[in-house]
């Protein structure tokens, strides 16, 4: 037996496919495990880059976005109250029957029901309104105890919310009514009712006990409430139903990317399928390839869950279209078996391999340079992708030499594929050639002329137009403040926070008085600084106790002022009651360098509002205007600008690299690229797409992709079978990124769309740059 190095070489390929063997078998056992898991996201939030600047603008957000994750709301109008009623009370009852992911009970929300009084009674003293403190302050004792004599003596004074004698002049009522005036919903018949557009309206509140983003393709909450909607609209024909919240956007989502995988994988999965039997005409060819698909999938989706920890489904539906990337190792090996047949795979192999690694590398470089934007999403999509590719890659070489036994011939199809290579029109300089050139150049240059930047985020949003248009009806009509834009707080102290907040609120309501704004939600409005809390509770206890004096000296009674908590309100206090849930997204404890809060604004609606209140707030210590929509639109468009000065700098590093393996031909390989690039630009601006930051990604990655198909060609000048490996490949990466480019989101869009345009365009120039004979290899 032999035992020397030729041994050991031979053995080389089994260890290498035992060791691989291994690594996959750990991915599928990942892979049970991530499935049967909540590990999916659908929230935006998580593909945007955080203020690095400020973390804790980043937690605010973050914070804001977790109060609402969970909460569906629905409006039922009706012309009048009783039918408003009716209408709510059907649809309560069977949207509760047909979501069972729903929690047992509604929503809770400050100043929603009586415990939420009694839950800030003992502290009634120190709770105050402006008004009612200039009211104290510069009112005579006198007169106000002629206004609490004559409400002691007022029809049904005892129904009153608190005891006479606790609350003389009435402050606590009048208290509770500021703070509710922020929302026109009002407790009526048991429901939360008002009137607003000519009709009465009902608002129901359900929390999910689940989550909404699994991925299973079924709209639960979405069927349920078209359900109680089509029930509503039979027993009250003239209802109209409104819904809002979190989880019908993420549950959208969620559906909307199952289609989206299924179409994008399955689509391209097919059409490969078709190609390879097309050109082999035999199942194992087949076989093996998908095998490569499937491990580049699951290891990548492996490798992206343990390094982010979640993985978002637009990571999903980009990464579907790999299967269109990640075929091209397995088909040109078969593609050159054709070619030469007289070797055995695993010489084959080792002819390959210097073409096939310049082509991974290029393809990974181009992937991980995605990852170089400080977007989380990005750089998840870079890291699935690159490490997929590579999966791909190690089953082909570690497999395809031990599994292909058998003899690929070459189908029609095939031969007529590779024949053509030799008919395929070469670039030459001539005049009539150079007239189209420049023809082509003006046309190109006034496609680009065309392009319009547009780098609003908002392009990562893919949830129905219906379902977007019901949500800012709700807000509209319930006066919900936008989480997008808010004034945040900060201080050392939590006292620190509430007097500064103290601050600010004159300076809103003043902008609520001049009507550009519908009012504000702050959390010192429910918890006063410390310094406030005791001027207002010795406010109160002198001007009650000698209101109490001159009404008893009046009725002849010893009236005697009740004792209130003398323990100080606290925002963790507050916040840790059921009733204070719509307020728990306001503070932050720890928000990294001291506690925060932030200030919610109502009804801004258009530009001058927002640089009213702005210039109102500005210079105010510790507050800091947050527009959470605008500010990441302009750091996409800055990395629009710095990841398109990066691809230049990308192409000029391939070409180098080209020219260390192909010398002076290797422009013949990168120059096809270039011009794909520019076209699909071209094409951009006379469609009339706009140009934003994941057209520059996707050119990124064209760079990568395309130069492969002329390093093929360049390797294997005048072979059909390397033309065939670029043609199937080609077709199958076209297709994916083209069903790409149908996707509801329009980021993905704009990248499948250029994807779709270079590759293309790169496949038809690629062998028109060919050499008159073959290239001589450098190093």
């Amino acid at each position: 037996m032999s035992t020397g190095p030729a041994a050991s070489v031979s053995r080389a390929p089994h260890a290498l496919a035992l060791a691989w063997l291994l690594v996959v078998l750990l991915v599928a056992a990942h892979q049970w495990t991530f499935w049967h898991a909540d590990r999916l996201d659908t929230d935006v939030l998580a593909l945007l880059p955080q203020d690095e600047q400020s973390p804790e603008l980043g937690r605010a957000t973050r914070q804001l976005a977790d109060s609402a994750a969970r909460s569906i709301m629905v409006l039922v109008g009706a012309q009048d109250g009783a039918a408003a009623t009716q209408a709510a009370q059907r649809f309560d009852a069977v949207w509760r029957e047909r979501d069972g992911a729903l929690a047992g009970g509604a929503t809770p929300s400050l100043g929603a029901g009586r415990e939420a009084v009694d839950a800030l009674l003992p502290w009634r003293d120190r709770l105050l309104t402006a008004a009612q403190r200039e009211r104290l302050q510069h009112t005579p004792p006198a007169a106000l105890a002629e206004s609490a004599l004559a409400s002691l003596h007022q029809p049904g004074a005892g129904l009153l919310l608190s005891d006479w004698r606790a609350d003389p002049l009435g402050l606590w009522p009048q208290w509770w009514s500021q703070r509710l005036a922020g929302t026109p919903a009002r407790p009526r018949d048991g429901v939360l009712a008002f009137h607003a557009d000519d009709m009465e309206w009902v608002l129901l509140s359900h929390d999910v006990a689940g989550s909404a983003f699994a991925l299973d393709g079924n709209a639960v909450h979405g069927a349920a409430l078209q359900a109680a909607e089509a029930a509503t609209r039979a027993l009250v024909p003239q209802a109209r139903v409104l819904t809002a919240g979190v989880p019908l956007h993420g549950e959208a989502a969620a559906v909307r990317a199952n289609q989206e995988i299924n179409l994008i994988g399955w689509g391209s999965l097919a059409a490969i399928v078709l190609l390879m039997w097309l050109a082999f005409r035999s199942l194992w060819p087949i076989v093996l390839v998908v095998v490569t698909l499937a491990v580049g999938c699951m290891t990548a989706l492996s490798v992206t869950a343990l390094v982010f920890d979640r993985v978002h489904l637009i990571t999903l539906v980009f990464g579907a279209s790999l299967v269109g990337v990640a075929e091209d190792f397995g088909i040109h090996y078969f593609a050159s078996r054709i070619g030469r047949p007289e070797l055995a795979p695993q010489g084959l192999l080792r002819l390959l391999l210097p073409g096939l690694l310049l082509a991974l590398a290029t393809s990974v470089i181009a992937y991980l340079m995605l990852g170089l934007a400080p977007f989380p999403g990005l750089r998840q999509m870079a890291l699935f992708s690159a490490v997929g590719l590579s999966a791909a890659f190690m089953t082909m070489a570690c497999w395809f030499t031990l599994l292909d036994r058998g003899r690929v011939r070459a189908s029609a199809f095939a031969s007529a594929i590779g024949n053509s290579l030799a008919r395929w029109p070469r670039v030459r300089i001539t005049r009539r050639s150079t007239a189209l050139a420049g023809v082509l150049a003006l046309l190109a240059a006034a496609g680009v002329a065309r392009l319009q930047a547009n780098d609003d985020v908002r392009q990562l949003q893919s949830s129905p137009p219906v379902l977007q248009q019901s949500q800012r009806e709700v807000q509209r009509l319930l006066q919900l403040p936008s989480p997008a834009q808010f004034l945040w707080v900060g201080g050392a102290t939590a006292e620190d926070v509430l007097q500064r907040e103290e601050r600010l609120t004159p300076l809103l309501d003043a902008q609520v008085a001049a009507g550009m704004l519908k009012g504000y939600v702050a959390l010192s409005d429910w918890v006063p600084s410390l310094a406030r809390q005791q001027a207002d509770a010795a406010l109160t206890a002198r001007v009650e106790t000698q209101v109490l004096a001159q009404v008893g000296q009046a009725l002849g009674e010893n009236l005697q002022r009740p004792a209130f908590d003398a323990a100080p309100l606290t925002p963790q206090g507050v916040l840790a009651r059921p009733e204070s849930a719509a307020l728990r997204g306001l503070w932050l404890a720890d928000a990294g360098h001291g506690p925060g809060s932030v200030v919610l604004l109502q009804g801004l609606a258009d530009a001058a509002q927002v640089a009213a209140v702005r210039a109102a707030v500005q210079g105010v210590d510790g507050v800091r205007w947050v527009d959470n929509v605008a500010e990441i639109s302009t750091l996409m468009a800055r990395y629009r600008v710095s990841m398109s000065l990066l691809l230049l700098l990308g192409y000029v590093a391939v070409l180098l690299a080209l020219w260390w393996r192909f010398g002076r031909a290797a422009w013949r390989a990168w120059l096809p690229t270039v011009l794909a690039a520019v076209f699909s630009l071209a094409m951009l601006g006379w469609l009339g797409e706009s140009f934003q930051l994941f057209n520059v990604l996707a050119l990124i990655l064209l760079l990568g992709i395309g130069v492969d198909y002329g390093i093929f060609l360049l390797e294997h000048d005048g072979d059909g079978s390397a033309w065939l490996a670029v043609v199937l490949g080609a077709a199958s990466t076209l297709l994916s990124f083209g069903l790409l480019g149908l996707s509801s989101t329009p980021a993905l869009r704009a990248f499948g769309l250029t994807m779709a345009l270079g590759t293309a365009c790169v496949w038809l120039l690629s062998p028109m740059f060919r050499p008159s004979r073959p290239p001589q290899p450098g190093r």
